[in-house]
């Protein structure tokens, strides 16, 4: 785990050859990347949505939250970006792992439940119409 810190590289492709050290983010497309922070030398890619991940920028660097669990690396790595620091998190057990991608799955489709219902859809339009309105 040698990976201590990692700096903010906004670009609009996702370069080919990731440098350690650096969250690559492509706002325009919702991605961000990395190489994982144990040196291991995986490229770990991020969505950035509601369901996902999410970026902060600060002034001491980015925070990329939730965690990162690199459950299919053989690393097995599990950080959080804060602040353009490395946190590191224990290691996750299978049962872990499994509850976790349970409750992804069920905040995911929950998510989409909710924005794509009638009512979601209606108060989306209300909030549209009255910001258009109040101009």
């Amino acid at each position: 785990m040698t990976l201590q810190t990692i700096k903010l590289c906004r670009v609009q492709y996702m370069p080919k050859k990731l440098e350690p050290g650096i969250l690559y983010v492509a706002e325009q497309f919702g991605a961000a990347a990395h190489l994982c922070a144990c040196g291991c030398g995986a490229k770990i890619r991020t969505p950035l949505n509601p369901m996902e991940w999410s970026l902060a920028k600060t002034q001491d660097g980015p925070s990329l939250w939730p965690s990162v669990g690199n459950w299919q690396q053989a690393c097995k790595s599990h950080y959080v970006i804060r602040r353009g620091t490395i946190v590191w998190y224990d290691q996750w057990t299978q049962a872990q792992i499994t509850a976790g991608r349970k409750q992804e799955e069920k905040r995911r489709a929950a998510y989409y439940d909710n924005l794509y219902s009638k009512e979601g859809i209606f108060a989306r339009i209300w909030n549209w119409l009255k910001i258009r309105i109040s101009k």
